[in-house]
């Protein structure tokens, strides 16, 4: 964000509060500092003007020229408060060049800071985890009926004179949940059912249903994906496939499984280095062998195998930490308390892995199917029981070498997935810092060692992935609960109780509810590191079970619902919108895992140079499986996930920025993908012998759909829709045809009437309350 509209931003806050006290100076001075004096008088001794460190409290409290930076409890005898005061350009801190002269509002809550003696507060996000952390409280005749989190929300609601709101219409809410846990909307008979017995008793009853969905895990695998910047090429100019799809599926399982957290990231950065470890385990390290290889003809492989250990680093604080360390691999953190050694010493950590941007994507191990375990294990008890034959045959001796023959075949087929591995002993590397980041100007050796501005590296821990893994889900690291706590809330909510999900430093924003996120931090490590814990807690809450309906007060006092004043809405995913509409046609494959598959996509945008690769569509079923399961070329992306803010996973996405555009809505109402929807959805009515009437018709569409009973006004409008298309189409049979499915051999009549329907369907399957969610 540019200083000019971080300021504008600050303002409209600020001013709209009409609450920030002298009380209320302190915890926001640090934001402001990074803001504006940090670049030039942070972390970094490199950047630093003047000697003058404004990131400390030794800092502030040290002497200018001219006198005390900071003199606590007397604006007037203070540097820093005369500098960004002064009227002359000449002495205004900050310069002309860097930023407009800070408004009154903030040179105001400057002043208030220092007539509170000036003590700069740590970082919230670099706090411990307290303990027990606290809980507001509630009165007698609430105490019992509302969750944690509730009792949170409400008290800063109540703070600005707002109540939540009531709960959402039953329909509305189980498909809100089900997109949620699952991704797919809910079958229509869950729809009447809760309708039927809306009580929270049934809600929980549907909440564990769905956690217990093998739809869950890839739901949660799809959001995963763009973290571990998983594609199923290799990058770079060549961008060659690459086969790593069952590192995909072990996220599914992972997921289904309720692996704890914590195990789950250790697994991911360091599953070849665990005690005891197993094949599975030795396969989550894909997660980090995503990083692109470039096969181009002439490049240096060891520059390329530092990119991509660099690039390690990077992800594994973003994802885990929520921190930009970056930066540092160049010069220190302007901004956050990480030195470039520091940097360097993390890099030595992912230093001795044994790939080095080789061709063959060494090293890589066979991991077969559940399928294929099953048939080698049925071939090896074959096999088992001709040997044991006393007095074997020509054709038992010949059955034999058929057997191994085809157990040979079978062990080929095993798809080879890149893992991690480490080099020992005399082919270890050492690591050296790069000066202003340039590896063929290497410095000073380093030896592996975590920033010290956070908690301790434990001397039993080793000095590889696996300590750094343990390190990262102790219970002492301030930030990995906190992140990962707020970045599921962010997939419930729209927005994180942190709205930067990928960056907890000093230059991400401040929590909405503070208190909030630790007691769910702590609550999620005492729970076990428990993803479903989790899941259920905030689904069960009041504030996610309530309408998201609002009047303009709200709209006026929470515009963005930061303050959680009404229930989430907002545009699903391409993932979740294509999933939803082959659900609700009836084509979605839903089979667990396996291969990329290739749906339909618009021609020419596979335009390679060093190969004849094209994309194929996948026959049959296979085309129709979910989006999770979309083959992802680097350098030309599945264009609709683009579209709807989907990344190239060239690296790392933490978050997707929604935006609104028209070509969403050319997709969704052009794509093949969503015409094919709308003319099976079209199919299913016309061949439901229980729909007799175009009431019921309607009436079944939009529980299928939306999960929810039409007005009077929407039938209205549609049967006009449907009876100006079929008019048409009656005098038009090419028409009619063009619209519905190439396979379909009807008589005109009927033809005309699936086209028609067709064009309805289309209609509601753009409604934007299809398109999001509710």
């Amino acid at each position: 964000m540019k200083p000019g509209m971080a300021l504008a931003l600050f303002l409209v806050i600020w001013m709209g509060s009409g609450r920030t006290s002298v009380a209320e100076a302190g915890p926001g001075i640090r934001r402001l500092l990074a803001q504006y004096c940090l670049e030039c008088h942070g972390p970094d001794p490199e950047s630093r003007k003047a000697d003058l460190r404004l990131d400390t409290q030794d800092g502030l409290f040290s002497h200018g020229k001219t006198g005390p930076i900071i003199d606590p409890g007397q604006p007037g005898t203070s540097e820093l408060f005369r500098r960004i005061s002064s009227q002359d350009p000449d002495v205004r801190m900050p310069p002309a060049e860097h930023s407009a002269p800070l408004p009154d509002p903030i040179i105001q809550q400057f002043k208030s800071w220092i007539l509170q003696g000036a003590t700069l507060d740590s970082h919230w996000a670099f706090n411990p985890l307290s303990q027990s952390p606290a809980q507001p409280s509630a009165s007698p005749s609430e105490s019992g009926s509302l969750a944690p989190i509730d009792m949170f929300v409400g008290q800063k609601l109540e703070n600005i004179g707002l109540a939540p709101n009531e709960t959402e219409h039953p329909g509305r809410l189980l498909r809100r949940l089900a997109l949620d846990l699952t991704g797919l909307p809910p079958h229509m008979d869950d729809v009447l059912a809760f309708e039927s017995d809306p009580t929270l008793d049934h809600f929980e009853k549907f909440v564990d249903q769905y956690l217990n969905d093998p739809a869950y895990g890839e739901r949660w695998a799809t959001q995963w994906m763009d973290l571990a910047r998983y594609a199923d090429t290799r990058g770079f100019e060549k961008d060659l496939r690459r086969t790593i799809w069952r590192y995909r599926d072990w996220v599914i399982e992972a997921f289904n499984e309720d692996m704890p957290y914590d195990r789950f990231t250790i697994a991911q950065l360091a599953g070849d280095l665990m005690p005891d470890s197993q094949p599975s385990d030795w396969l989550a390290t894909a997660f980090h062998r995503n990083t692109m290889t470039n096969d181009e003809g002439g490049t240096d492989d060891e520059e390329w195998r530092i990119i991509a250990v660099k690039d390690r680093v990077d992800t594994t604080f973003q994802v885990w930490m929520g921190l930009t360390v970056g930066c540092a691999k160049c010069h220190s953190h302007k901004y956050d308390p990480i030195s470039q050694r520091e940097y360097y010493q993390l890099f030595a950590f992912f230093n001795q892995s044994r790939d080095a941007d080789r061709y063959d994507d060494a090293p890589n191990h066979p991991f077969p199917t559940r399928i294929q375990e099953k048939q080698f294990e049925v071939l090896n008890s074959r096999l088992s029981a001709l040997r044991q034959s006393p007095d074997p045959d020509d054709a038992n001796l010949n059955a034999q070498a058929q057997i191994r023959e085809e157990l040979k075949k079978l062990e080929e087929s095993w798809p080879r997935i890149p893992i991690m591995q480490d080099l020992m002993g005399v082919e270890r590397r050492t690591t050296r810092i790069h000066n202003r980041g340039n590896f063929l100007d290497p410095g000073d050796s380093v030896e592996p060692a975590t920033p010290e501005a956070f908690h301790r590296f434990e001397n039993h821990w080793p000095k590889d992935r696996y300590g750094l893994a343990q390190w990262i889900v102790h219970p002492g690291n301030p930030l990995t609960a906190r992140v990962q706590v707020n970045r599921v809330w962010a997939q419930f909510f729209g927005r994180g109780l942190v709205e930067t999900e990928e960056d907890f430093g000093t230059q991400g924003a401040h929590p909405s509810h503070e208190e909030l996120l630790n007691w769910l931090a702590r609550e999620f490590q005492a729970h076990g590191w428990s993803m479903k814990w989790l899941c259920r807690t905030i689904a069960l809450s009041a504030t996610y079970r309530q309408s998201s309906q609002f009047s303009a007060e709200k709209l006026a006092a929470d515009p963005d619902n930061s303050l959680l004043s009404r229930g989430p809405r907002f545009r699903l995913t391409s993932e979740s919108i294509r999933d939803a509409s082959l659900f609700v046609s009836g084509l979605l494959n839903r089979e667990l895992g396996g291969p990329s598959e290739f749906p339909y996509q618009p021609d020419g945008i596979w335009q390679t140079v060093y190969s004849q690769d094209q994309w194929v569509p996948s026959p049959g079923q296979q085309k129709w499986k979910r989006g999770l399961y979309t083959f992802i070329r680097r350098t030309s992306p599945y264009p609709a996930r683009l579209t709807f803010d989907g990344s190239s996973r060239e690296s790392c996405l933490i978050r997707r920025i929604r935006s609104n555009t028209p070509l969403q809505a050319l997709i969704t109402l052009n794509d093949p993908v969503y015409v094919e929807a709308a003319q099976y959805l079209a199919h299913r009515v016309l061949s439901n012998p229980g729909l007799d009437s175009f009431s019921a018709k309607i009436q079944w569409t939009l529980l299928t759909t939306l999960s929810r009973r039409p007005t009077p006004e929407e039938s209205q409008v549609l049967h006009n829709l449907y009876q100006q298309r079929l008019n048409f189409y009656q005098t038009d049979t090419n028409a009619a045809r063009q619209i519905c499915p190439p396979s379909t051999d009807l008589p005109e009549d009927a033809l005309a009437e699936l086209a028609a329907w067709t064009n309805v369907m289309n209609v509601v399957l753009n409604l934007d309350e299809f398109l999001c969610k509710p």
